[in-house]
């Protein structure tokens, strides 16, 4: 008796194992719209959360800041955000789909801030994950 219930508790184990491994993660993101994901892109770079960043930003995505000409990729972006986490901008924040044909649109974000105005013009790519955020270019007018 003992023989089996330990053999039916190995193979149990053994099942919930290999399910864990096999499972992939769900991006969440996957069946949002682009004007969903511009608003949580804005989540991340204004309100601090960094929640859905994996998620939300392309492999080959690259910030450029106008003002000094700097450039980052993903990995440099999200790690900026992740030490940001829960820091929230005193702004006022607005956007405004530019363009969307097909598997790409542009978005402009506006940023009003007491002294200045940061506008980051937002580039979305479609894949078979979902929209994500390619390219975010900065200028301060």
């Amino acid at each position: 008796m003992k023989t089996t219930i330990t053999t039916i508790a190995t193979a149990f184990i053994m099942m919930t194992s290999f399910c864990s491994y096999a499972a992939e993660k769900v991006n969440p993101l996957k069946d949002l719209n682009s004007v969903n994901i511009i608003r949580t892109y804005l989540e991340a770079a204004t309100a601090g959360s960094i929640t859905f960043n994996k998620f939300l930003f392309s492999e080959d995505f690259e910030y450029q800041n106008t003002a000094n000409n700097l450039r980052y990729n993903k990995k440099t972006y999200t790690n900026f955000l992740k030490t940001n986490k829960g820091l929230k901008f005193n702004c006022e924040t607005t956007y405004e789909m530019l363009d969307e044909c097909g598997k790409a649109c542009v978005a402009k974000a506006i940023m009003k801030f007491d002294n200045f105005t940061r506008v980051d013009y937002i580039t979305l790519n479609h894949s078979r994950d979902g929209w994500k955020v390619s390219k975010v270019v900065t200028t301060y007018p």
